[in-house]
């Protein structure tokens, strides 16, 4: 049986990275992070934004991204980003009573900035993926700087349409 574990979001963190180093060298960075749904409110008849509240964790890995550093240098209150990463079960027993807690936390694997830094970047959405992933898609293909299409020239395949091969 096949399963998937994904999560993508666009929206602002509510407060800044909190960090923590472990002994072993590991670092983990911690930070809220909030995403609206639409809601058609009964009475008014209007949309409305209802908040969605998340916690969210990135990680150091051994071997390939810093993603506790990144998030350490970038991130910032209030800024927007655009988040991918899966599900984790959190769960712990109450300190108070002795029930059983759980909480559904997101472990970040892949983010990109949503709008432009504060040290003057760009705009737009900025990869931030490590050298040797993947691209996400292909290259767009290259257009002259006159904003046209270059178009076949007459005879050329593709102007009659009995020359389709089906």
């Amino acid at each position: 049986m096949a399963n998937l574990n994904k999560v993508m979001l666009i929206g602002r963190l509510t407060r800044d990275p909190e960090i923590r180093t472990f002994s072993n060298g590991g670092k983990v960075a911690k930070f809220g992070f909030a995403v609206n749904n639409r809601k058609k409110n009964q009475q008014s008849g209007n949309w409305e934004d209802e908040p969605v509240f998340l916690d969210i964790e990135a990680f150091n890995r051994q071997t390939g991204r810093q993603l506790a550093d990144q998030v350490e240098q970038y991130f910032k209150r209030g800024a927007q980003f655009y988040l991918e990463g899966h599900l984790r079960l959190d769960q712990w027993q109450d300190k108070n009573d002795g029930s059983k807690r759980t909480k559904l936390t997101i472990v970040l694997d892949d983010f990109q900035f949503f709008e432009a830094r504060a040290d003057g970047g760009d705009g737009g959405m900025r990869s931030q993926r490590a050298p040797s992933a993947p691209p996400a898609r292909k290259p767009e293909p290259s257009y002259p700087s006159s904003g046209g299409y270059d178009e076949p020239p007459l005879g050329s395949s593709g102007d009659n349409p009995d020359d389709i091969p089906f």
